[in-house]
């Protein structure tokens, strides 16, 4: 089967718009996804005239061009929560009550509010979210205190949070406690864990904008659909991005063992070799403990010759 007419299972099921590419793996992974029948491996290729089925039900392949796919801008409001998990009480799909099988593209916390992209799209999910795509999010938050004359600096040079340092940002200050800031990035609450690395706390935080599509007027619990004009900007945009992070990618390589596992440490005795008889006392500090050592191993009364403890004790004529 040439990999130039095949698909791989999990694009395949994302791009029906069932779910994102990371969802139909841990589908597949639960042994809930078929193809002809029986059930597949992560990683397997399906082509045209393959039957693929989640939970029974069969899973058609996208329309040309993706024209069957919903693109949507929805302001959260703060207590919605961001998943598709019916038994959520205030998730985003039961918020929104759309007719298609929807799905958030990343997320934004409970008490956070503003712009998030919904889609029946699986493919674009993960080129947008991808961190190593860069893709930028801007932001409006809202402090408990004024801010410091170098809170910009500090904020956009990235902080040490969650043990990594984040990536540079853009930090501009409108307000007195009130600030915009613009993000590469999507580590866990983010924001708000550098503002209380710094000592803020934050009282409002507003996404404004994603990539090139913009909150506009959209209100709190308020959504649309994003003109063909957007959609051909996102697309324009993630056309060179990956969607697979590029360490997936790549086949595992074997570490090498650390050089100084494979010598002796130097504050242990050296393993024992047959040259080591051999070899004069050294001005090293581990042929120092090598000698060392072999006198305190050393049961009889006697002065050790060149091989240490190996050396059997001289005769009594010779003393």
């Amino acid at each position: 089967m040439s990999n130039d007419s095949t698909i791989r299972l999990n694009k395949y099921i994302s791009d029906s718009g069932r779910c994102s590419r990371r969802e139909a793996d841990k589908l597949i992974d639960s042994n809930r996804v078929k193809v002809n029948g029986r059930r597949p491996e992560l990683g397997t290729r399906v082509e045209a005239g393959d039957v693929v089925t989640v939970d029974g039900q069969e899973i058609l392949g996208s329309a040309p061009g993706k024209s069957d796919r919903v693109y949507l801008a929805y302001n959260k409001p703060v207590g919605i929560t961001c998943t598709t998990e019916r038994s959520v009480k205030g998730n985003i799909v039961d918020a929104i009550d759309h007719d298609e099988r929807i799905f958030p593209i990343g997320r934004l916390d409970k008490p956070s509010e503003g712009l998030i992209l919904l889609t029946s799209d699986g493919d674009i999910v993960n080129k947008i979210l991808r961190a190593e795509n860069a893709h930028e999010k801007e932001y409006l938050v809202t402090v408990s205190r004024s801010l410091g004359s170098d809170f910009a600096a500090k904020m956009s040079r990235g902080l040490p949070i969650l043990d990594t340092v984040t990536k540079p940002c853009k930090v501009s200050v409108i307000g007195r406690s009130v600030f915009k800031i613009t993000l590469t990035e999507g580590l866990n609450r983010q924001i708000r864990r550098m503002c209380e690395y710094l000592g803020y706390d934050v009282i409002q935080l507003v996404r404004l904008r994603i990539m090139s599509v913009e909150l506009g007027r959209l209100k709190p619990g308020q959504w649309r659909n994003l003109g063909q004009r957007e959609i051909d900007q996102l697309n324009a945009a993630i056309a060179s991005s990956k969607s697979e992070s590029s360490q997936r990618k790549q086949s595992p390589v074997k570490k090498k063992k650390p050089r100084q596992d494979r010598r002796p440490a130097t504050t242990g005795t050296a393993p024992a070799r047959k040259s080591a008889g051999k070899s004069k006392p050294g001005k090293s500090a581990r042929a120092g403990e090598g000698r060392t050592a072999g006198r305190r191993a050393s049961t009889k009364p006697g002065k050790p010759g060149k091989r240490g403890a190996k050396k059997s004790p001289p005769s009594p004529r010779r003393r």
